[in-house]
């Protein structure tokens, strides 16, 4: 009795990722994790090898959001306008998540905080949007940046600019 046996393709395992100083720094800024995609021949070929491609990180969008809000710093407030050369508060966080992310988001800031996912203020993070309330409506809106600050434009006469949250007066939301 014969068996035919197929020669079965040879796989490369994959190297695990040693922890570079560029990958420290990627997770550490929670840049996410390196995913690595495989290529293979259609089933049934001899000839399919597994071969590991480069590895791409994936940003989450509240860290886009942060860069983007951070990369406005100096411009000039002006009440209405959605940049990109000028801003009011909401317009800033619009520009950055509507018209560069294409996320929805509304226009103000009090639509703004009912289009996002509230988050507890023990879970906000970098990025994340920080809505300050008045009477149970949003007046300002500006973009977390972690330790307590705030990017923000903040009212006539003054530029985009990184600020300390002023009041306990606010909530948090994550845009979907």
């Amino acid at each position: 009795m014969s068996t035919s046996t197929q020669a079965r393709p040879r796989l490369r395992p994959l190297r695990s990722l040693a922890l570079t100083p560029l990958l420290a720094v990627a997770l550490a800024l929670g840049l996410g994790a390196p995913t690595t995609a495989t290529t293979a021949s259609p089933p049934g070929s001899s000839s399919a090898v597994t071969v590991a491609a480069q590895p791409v990180y994936t940003t989450p969008l509240r860290i886009q959001g942060l860069r983007l809000t951070a990369a406005q710093v100096g411009k000039w407030y002006r009440w209405g306008a959605a940049g990109p050369t000028y801003f009011d508060c909401s317009g800033l966080v619009y520009y950055v998540f509507h018209t560069r992310l294409h996320r929805y988001l509304p226009r103000t800031a009090n639509a703004q905080r009912l289009a996002t996912i509230r988050i507890y203020k023990s879970s906000v993070l970098p990025g994340d949007l920080i809505f300050f309330m008045s009477g149970g409506r949003a007046y300002h809106v500006g973009v977390y940046a972690g330790y307590g600050k705030v990017w923000h434009a903040p009212r006539p006469g003054q530029r985009v600019q990184l600020s300390r949250i002023w009041t306990s007066s606010w909530v948090a939301g994550r845009v979907r």
